[in-house]
């Protein structure tokens, strides 16, 4: 969120959520987003077919090839991946239009995404999900019954490949239990805006009074 007051030029949070396929993502973003208020989902575009039951513009902006790559050319995208032979980006003017509006942005991508994040935006705040074990993860994904068999081990070996890079995100929350991986995500939720070097951003005139 934008502070008051002052410091007028720090900008909202930036939260990053990665997770394989089948971790449960979805339904812990959507509890936050309840949650948070202040907390603005920013939808991505994409070059993949819309699916039954999907919104465009609300769960992604669907485009074709030709678009997406003119505007990676131009430079438009916070980050952009290529996932599944589709592509994936964020539109950095959009999320720039929600800091100014004083709220502040979570990001739904992948680890390729994640980890352009990380070099442009080493302040934003990256989560983590892991379903409990791989077992589980495919159950979830064939209970789904949306894909074909191979599509599902395609999915889980690309799973494998995206939790071994877990390591590098702030924060690993397992979603083993919903209720319990929803208190631990709103946690650092509330958390992250309290570090010490927002906090220096944020209440720079109050800390130069109180330490002088």
């Amino acid at each position: 969120m934008r502070a008051k007051g002052k410091n007028k030029d720090v900008v909202g949070e930036l939260y990053v959520i990665a997770a394989p396929s089948g971790a449960g993502k979805t339904s812990l973003i959507n509890s936050a987003l309840s949650e948070f208020p202040s907390l603005a989902f920013s939808v991505s575009d994409t070059t993949r077919p819309i699916r039954r039951g999907e919104i465009d513009g609300e769960h992604y902006h669907f485009i074709d090839r030709a678009t997406f790559d003119q505007r990676v050319r131009q430079g438009r995208y916070l980050e952009h991946a290529e996932v599944f032979g589709n592509g994936y980006g964020t539109d950095r003017a959009h999320v720039e239009s929600l800091w100014h509006e004083g709220r502040d942005v979570l990001l739904e991508i992948d680890v390729q995404g994640a980890a352009q994040v990380r070099r442009s935006h080493p302040q934003a705040c990256q989560i983590f999900i892991l379903p409990p074990s791989l077992e589980v993860l495919r159950r979830r994904l064939t209970g789904r019954g949306t894909d074909q068999p191979e599509i599902i081990a395609r999915r889980l070996g690309e799973a494998q490949r995206e939790m071994s890079a877990c390591m590098e995100f702030d924060w690993i929350v397992i979603n083993d239990d919903f209720d319990r991986a929803r208190e631990q995500l709103m946690a650092i939720i509330r958390a992250w805006p309290m570090r010490r070097e927002r906090q220096q951003m944020r209440q720079k005139a109050r800390l130069a009074e109180l330490l002088a």
